[in-house]
């Protein structure tokens, strides 16, 4: 997807060249975690697989984007999940939002979720995310042990629903990601156990359950190849021309039966993906840019003004010439922009 380039972030977390000649050896094993199952129109179709170390209680990681681990998926394990640099569209569940640096959210188990920055073609944000992943059995097993850490049971429950966390809580949260990354053994699980504790604490006006109750869970693999090869088509062509018909070829399936699972796997249909996924884009180009309207609108993909000008009116309650003027602070916040359907939080 041809875009404007990403923002830089203000905060940094490259760690020390003893650390890096560490992750060096992680990063070459790094393909184990995409699992192929059938090749789709010479696309292989990625299973997350999180790989077990034998010495390691959790798995601790920084990435680039572009990468081979990148993309739409889910795993088993809770992440926790730090943007630094660049911004883009976020989804968890059913949600789409947008993400900037400083982006801290957990995601729980069997969640699916993606971020995908607005690069260049051809740009590489270096060290874009910060990970911690750990296992339910993990967790379970050491608060059995550490009864005070039954504080943090309500929650991981929670986090089955994506929690995007703000303010104090975000910054707080960001530092000891990074405290996380940096640190080794003990201390490293020790920031671990700090930043649940955080999370545990956030004040309510401070962390989003972001994904709805949601029933459109994909469970199956039909399902899983449809949501996939769905949004890479849609993240590859969204200022350009997108058809149905060609995303259901690249899954291999009718488009009937492409519309089916791809509801079932992003708990929307195609074309509603396609318009808030748009008008997200559009948003952040009226935000960072000076583009004119008329060029928003057509690097969003909308040849026709007045069509432009409908959907954004129906997904974020302003038109686009409007929504410009407003001062950032009556902005509506992303989250609540593009998602029709809230969630309730308790």
């Amino acid at each position: 997807m041809k875009s404007h380039a990403g923002e830089e972030a203000k905060i940094s977390y490259r760690s020390d060249e003893e650390f890096h000649a560490a992750e060096a050896g992680r990063r070459d094993a790094e393909a184990a975690r995409s699992l192929t199952s059938e090749a789709i129109l010479g696309q292989a179709v990625r299973r997350e697989y999180i790989p077990h170390h034998p010495q390691a209680s959790i798995r601790v990681l920084t990435h680039d984007f572009p990468s081979e681990i990148c993309g739409w998926g889910a795993h088993p394990e809770y992440e926790i999940h730090l943007i630094t640099k660049t911004r883009g569209s976020f989804i968890a569940g059913d949600h789409i939002g947008t993400f900037a640096p400083g982006h801290v959210s957990l995601i729980g188990p069997n969640l699916p979720h993606d971020w995908v920055s607005d690069l260049d073609e051809g740009q590489v944000a270096v060290d874009r995310d910060a990970v911690i992943q750990f296992s339910d059995d993990w967790i379970r097993a050491v608060m059995g042990l550490i009864p005070e850490l039954a504080e943090v049971s309500e929650m991981l429950q929670r986090s089955t629903r994506g929690l995007v966390f703000s303010g104090a809580t975000a910054w707080r949260g960001a530092e000891t990601i990074l405290a996380c990354v940096h640190s080794h053994g003990t201390e490293q699980i020790g920031h671990l156990l700090k930043l649940l504790a955080l999370f545990a604490h956030a004040p309510t006006d401070e962390y989003e359950l972001v994904a709805s109750e949601w029933m459109g869970r994909p469970t199956d693999a039909a399902s899983r190849d449809a949501g996939e090869a769905g949004l890479s088509y849609i993240f590859d062509n969204l200022t350009g021309d997108i058809r149905l018909s060609t995303a259901a070829r690249l899954a291999y399936m009718s488009e009937p039966t492409f519309s089916k699972y791809f509801k079932t796997a992003t708990g929307m249909t195609f074309s509603s993906m396609v318009k808030k996924l748009r008008i997200a884009y559009a948003r952040r180009l009226l935000d960072t840019t000076e583009d004119s309207v008329a060029q928003v609108a057509a690097l969003s993909g909308y040849n026709n003004m007045a069509n432009f000008n409908r959907q954004f009116l129906a997904e974020v309650g302003t038109t686009p010439t409007a929504y410009r003027r407003l001062e950032s602070d009556q902005k509506p916040p992303p989250e609540v922009f593009s998602l029709n359907r809230r969630a309730p939080s308790h």
